[in-house]
């Protein structure tokens, strides 16, 4: 019989009661890197649901790697304590509750969208320097970042393997390393960002290895019974960029190291690269490098409808859906898509007869 959207799937010894994933979307609510009470409800209200995953937002690895000052951080032992309470609230409510873990590289030091999404100086809030493979800014009056020394990146990689280490100790079952959108890890993936002349840029090994030592590194700290996943921008959607054929080359090295699964987003590396937007537009990334690759992905961006997960998942094209706006949009989406597709999943009881046919 063929998975569809409410089927369990065991990824290591770790079970996800349906395919349904939260993506993890900053919230831009928190004070010096700590959880509050804003992370407690959006979280918990989106774990009884009845999503089978909860992916926190990006939590940075250092203060600098932070995109804006109200990011959430994994870079210090005392953000532990509030983080396990928001992991245990997630798997009180059934679902797996993981952390993406992060740095901003270039696009550091930003402020919130609410408040113009635009770069913030020292004096406004914000910090300098702000780092990335090469001395490139991301657009013009953004700051210029300071290219990292070898020993620099090395301390960082380090610095991920011990996020690992702390989400493992605030409860966490998923770690998933953010290598998307234009911050630190793609940039030295993509060509446009990393002008290195060293042993991390250059060619296709040069520029992949930070992400392959990331990896590396991750595993060290993260057991071998809990999944690894890693977003990635699968093209930059420029020419000259990162791409899709490159992404799947790095996926068949990735699988041997321990990821486990492929968050298949793309862009955001440059500020006008033309992006064809619409429904399901970033599936056929998750399909392709599922079936060429070998390694389970997850489709991410404009899945709104129950019929298009579910379709998504039945024809094999990926092995989650995770959905961003619409879980923003509806906490109890999942209870209203096995409503329309017909099948049995349990409402919190406080809730259970809204859903009574």
């Amino acid at each position: 019989m063929s998975a569809h959207l409410f089927s369990p799937l065991q990824i290591r010894d770790v079970t996800f009661r349906n395919r349904i994933a939260v993506s993890p979307m900053c919230q831009y609510s928190s004070d010096d890197g700590y959880v509050n009470d804003w992370h407690l409800v959006h979280y918990g209200s989106r774990a009884a649901g009845g999503a089978g995953h909860v992916l926190v937002e990006a939590s940075a690895v250092q203060a600098s790697g932070r995109i804006s000052p109200y990011d959430l951080g994994i870079y210090r032992q005392e953000h532990v304590e509030k983080l396990l309470q928001l992991s245990s609230i997630i798997e009180q409510h059934g679902a797996v509750a993981g952390i993406q873990i992060a740095h901003a590289g270039r696009k550091a030091s930003i402020s919130r969208p609410w408040d113009g999404d635009h770069p913030i100086l020292p004096e406004d809030g914000g910090w300098s320097p702000i780092y990335a493979p090469s001395a490139i800014p991301f657009d013009q009056g953004y700051q210029t970042p300071q290219a990292l020394t070898e020993d620099e990146i090395h301390e960082l990689v380090n610095e991920f393997g011990l996020a690992a280490e702390r989400a493992l100790a605030a409860g966490f079952k998923v770690v998933e390393i953010h290598a998307a959108h234009g911050y630190l890890l793609h940039e030295f993936l993509s060509p446009i960002t990393n002008k290195r002349t060293d042993c991390y840029g250059g060619s296709f090994e040069n520029r992949t290895r930070m992400v392959r030592e990331t990896v590396e590194r991750i595993r060290a700290f993260w057991p071998e019974k809990y999944p690894l996943f890693i977003r990635f921008s699968v093209t930059d959607w420029t020419e000259g960029g990162w791409d899709v054929e490159q992404t799947i080359e790095l996926c068949r090295h990735l699988r041997p190291l321990g990821v486990d699964l492929v968050d298949c987003s793309s862009g955001a590396l440059v500020p006008k690269a033309v992006i064809p937007v619409g429904s399901g537009f970033q599936t056929e990334f998750a399909a392709r490098i599922r079936k060429e690759a070998e390694i389970c992905t997850g489709a991410v961006g404009f899945i709104t409808s129950p019929q298009q997960a579910d379709t998504i998942i039945r024809s094999g094209q990926a092995d989650i859906t995770l959905l961003a706006r619409e879980l923003l949009r509806d906490p109890y989406w999942p209870l209203r898509a096995a409503s329309a597709l017909h099948q049995e999943i349990p409402a919190p009881l406080q809730y259970a007869r809204a859903w009574i046919r």
